[in-house]
């Protein structure tokens, strides 16, 4: 009997799982402080590398396991993936800091990534709301950094919270026949709801947001963002307010236009997905979409 060797052909490369513990390249009282990643290596890995950044709080398994799979699936294709907790988070040591505080973890976590896989040469960071923005800000400071994939990025500002939900949530509500019938037949509170809409509304007025945002991501976001000349992959969700406030800043800022015009831009949206990807379908497209854009160049 002839023996079919096509399946060996369409085979995924091996993947091993590797339990590895380094330090954060953090200069404070707490950067002796071990933090803890998992590697997923093909017996062949590709000399591109993803090292995923978690949101926070959040540990490196991911919501509904996403991060788990992603890596794996990855892997799969011959990539090699490193998903790591950030200090204080997960089981590793030290005290839990923001996104603004990540940029010495994700250098730590950088230089284990390299010396653990001597074969790579070039890194995409890949992170989901605040640690796409911490992957982001930390971008252009290492040359080996080609690439970015981002979801959903975190850029929340009062005013930008107030105009992404008058636009996305209110206005909408206008349009809706089951809102009228609701007010026609008294099920709502028309007095609390104006109440509530003028307040929004009326925080889209504001210009005077230093007191409020002076912590905002979105500038140190679009400056980062600026400087890096890597590759960048937006992945935006359908049903999600953290996305429509990010296009609220295209859609009031020349500057985040043009930079997010650049060639080196892609940007994709997973429709119906919500701000985690909490389905199986809304990941399985995610991780189509950054394994053939990963393998594209």
């Amino acid at each position: 009997m002839k023996r079919d060797n096509s399946q060996q052909h369409l085979a995924a490369p091996a993947v091993r799982e590797l339990a590895l513990r380094f330090r954060s390249a953090a200069e404070d009282d707490e950067s002796q402080a071990r933090m803890v990643g998992i590697l997923s290596l093909p017996d062949a890995p590709s000399p591109r590398g993803v090292l995923i950044i978690t949101g926070g709080p959040q540990y490196r398994v991911g919501s509904h396991r996403q991060f788990v799979l992603l890596a794996r699936a990855l892997a799969a294709r011959g990539l090699p993936v490193l998903r790591f907790d950030l200090r204080g988070m997960g089981d590793s040591e030290g005290s839990a800091r923001d996104y603004r505080a990540a940029g010495p973890d994700i250098a730590g976590a950088l230089a284990q990534f390299f010396d653990a896989v001597p074969s790579l040469r070039e890194v995409a960071l890949w992170g989901l709301c605040d640690g796409a923005t911490a992957a982001a800000c930390h971008a252009p400071n290492d040359a080996r950094i080609v690439a970015l994939v981002l979801l959903n990025p975190w850029v929340r500002s009062s005013a930008g919270l107030a105009r992404a939900t008058l636009r996305h949530y209110y206005l909408p509500r206008l349009l809706q026949g089951g809102f009228w019938r609701k007010l026609a037949s008294g099920g709502l509170q028309l007095g609390a709801s104006l109440a509530s809409l003028r307040q929004v509304a009326a925080a889209t007025q504001v210009q005077a947001q230093a007191t409020q945002d002076g912590d905002a991501p979105a500038p140190a976001l679009l400056r980062a963002l600026t400087q890096f000349q890597g590759k960048v992959l937006l992945v935006l969700s359908g049903d999600d307010l953290g996305a429509r406030e990010w296009q609220a800043l295209l859609d009031g800022d020349p500057a985040w236009r043009t930079v997010t015009a650049r060639a080196q831009w892609t940007q994709a949206q997973v429709n119906g997905a919500n701000h985690t990807f909490a389905s199986a379908a809304w990941r399985a497209e995610v991780e189509q979409l950054c394994a053939r854009w990963l393998q594209s160049w």
